[in-house]
């Protein structure tokens, strides 16, 4: 079992933890990750992380694929692994209709198929193993649609990509996981019960069988895990609640939630109505109450470090399993950095 730090995307002014980042080094941490939403963007941050560090890996998670096209991001990849000595890590996501319409401007299209198109085409940018064509339902080299000149021709990148760089996925659809382990190196659910690996087993299976045989020995499922050190358990939960809250109730349409879904399937299917439904009416407090302590407990790791040392034991044995490759603490203070270290490396 590994452990990363995710730092999440920053409020109304950038934020980067490097107290936390730098103690998360030194004891030995695997990588840390950076986000975006529609304030701050992953790829700066990440830059800014891998300059103030010199071993752990920096990865993005997520950089939204419809805001920049397949050959950006692997220009921006290759780029970044030259610059730190092969510490980038790929991480890729859909994000949702509303910031991809709302804030981007642009068709939110199919997210299943641009995942597939997008990693084939980074790949084949990070190969060089000639110029890059494809002709696919979201992306075509060369772009011979509506507004073409006529004058784009295949090219093959100047940058070579001397080291691997894994790209991950971020997905929780069936389908989206699916296709994660049939393309990507890896893929984190938003958050997950290590208990419930048979939430993803058939699809990654599928996935796997897609891609001509491949194992969880050759594909890493790194969720977001939140650890919250304090003698008061219930006063732990509330920041978690008040964030399942937010996406199980308003990350999307009452006809469209993936993560609603998500957590549908993880048992919580009337909790998941009821948090919908007083999120959507404004009561938000109401829906973040709603939430069953239960799924907070599940998919985290909350309370006195005693309760977290005997809860952690879980995702050890998930580990264990191939069923976990990497947790992902989110939002950790330099405390729960240092608690996770003793407990799970």
């Amino acid at each position: 079992m590994k452990l990363g730090l995710m730092t999440g995307y920053s409020g109304n002014k950038v934020k980067i933890p490097l107290d936390a980042i730098k103690r998360a080094e030194q004891l030995g941490y695997d990588s840390v990750w950076t986000a975006e939403a529609y304030g701050s963007d992953a790829v700066t941050t990440a830059t800014w992380i891998l300059a103030h560090t010199s071993k752990i890996k920096v990865g993005t998670a997520i950089m939204q694929m419809p805001a920049r096209t397949p050959a950006m991001a692997a220009m921006t990849a290759m780029t970044l692994s030259h610059l730190s000595d092969n510490r980038f890590i790929v991480g890729l996501g859909a994000s949702g209709p509303q910031v991809i319409e709302g804030w981007h401007g642009l068709p939110y299209g199919k997210p299943v198929t641009r995942l597939k198109e997008y990693i084939t085409i980074m790949k084949m940018i990070f190969a060089r193993e000639g110029a890059v064509t494809f002709d696919g339902q979201m992306y075509q080299l060369p772009y011979t649609g509506e507004g073409a000149t006529g004058l784009g021709k295949p090219l093959k990148s100047i940058l070579h990509c001397d080291g691997e760089i894994p790209i991950y996925s971020a997905n929780i659809t069936p389908a989206g996981v699916k296709a994660a382990a049939e393309v990507a190196d890896g893929f984190f659910p938003v958050w997950m019960d290590p208990q419930q690996f048979h939430v993803f087993e058939e699809p990654i299976n599928k996935g796997f069988e897609a891609a001509g045989g491949r194992s969880l020995k050759d594909f890493a499922i790194a969720p977001f895990v939140r650890v919250v050190v304090g003698d008061d358990v219930d006063a732990c939960m509330q920041p978690l609640k008040k964030n399942l809250a937010l996406y199980i109730g308003g990350m999307g349409a009452r006809s469209k939630n993936f993560y609603n879904d998500y957590a549908k399937r993880l048992g919580f299917e009337e909790a998941a109505v009821k948090i919908q439904n007083l999120y959507l009416d404004g009561k938000k407090e109401e829906a973040a109450a709603a939430v069953p302590d239960e799924l907070v407990d599940a998919c985290n790791l909350v309370g006195p470090a005693d309760r977290i040392r005997e809860r952690a034991q879980i995702w050890k044995d998930a580990g264990n399993k191939g069923h976990v490759h990497t947790m992902l603490l989110a939002d950790a203070s330099v405390e729960a950095v240092e608690l996770m270290a003793e407990v799970m490396l």
